[in-house]
């Protein structure tokens, strides 16, 4: 692999295209796959939006950081959920071990996208709108990335492609 950390962990919004994308990356790099948002659901044998609808977005945020900080980056590729990015310590337990790689995907892209916004799980305030999510969770991404893939007008080959030339070189 073409990096000196062993893994290479993807974030950004929900609809970003991260588990697509992340799929994709694995297969080029032979490396697993892991989506959190599926290590979520197996762990606790239901769906992001039934946590959130029986003990909030908090809650799932809170499973989410349980997840993150017990997983292995190393040697893999991990789609996290779009609300990893509130923990800083799964961030930073992430970032020892794999490549930060934000998919940063314009507002509008994301509108088109997302077409369950309020049943898709996603853990935000209950009177947060896309356009909220999207203004506070962008700083986050911008903040832990160790690199930024511009996603407008890519399709999910041509981002693996981006991100495989951005990866740091090993030194």
């Amino acid at each position: 692999m073409a990096t000196s950390k062993q893994g290479i962990t993807l974030v950004g919004m929900p609809g970003a295209g991260k588990s697509t994308v992340g799929v994709l990356l694995s297969k080029r790099l032979g490396l697993d796959f892991v989506d959190t948002d599926l290590g979520i659901q197996v762990r606790e044998g239901r769906i992001l939006q039934d946590i959130v609808d029986a003990e909030g977005y908090l809650k799932l945020r809170e499973i989410e950081e349980s997840v993150l900080l017990a997983l292995d980056a190393r040697d893999r590729v991990v789609a996290t959920g779009g609300s990893a990015v509130y923990s800083e310590r799964a961030i930073r337990h992430l970032a020892a071990q794999s490549v930060i790689v934000y998919l940063d995907v314009p507002l509008e892209e994301l509108r088109r996208r997302i077409r369950d916004y309020d049943t898709r799980g996603i853990a935000r305030r209950p009177d947060q709108d896309l356009d909220d999510l999207f203004r506070e969770r962008t700083l986050l991404y911008r903040h832990y990335a160790d690199v930024s893939i511009r996603c407008e007008g890519l399709g999910p080959e041509q981002v693996v492609d981006a991100i495989i030339a951005a990866l740091p070189q090993p030194r």
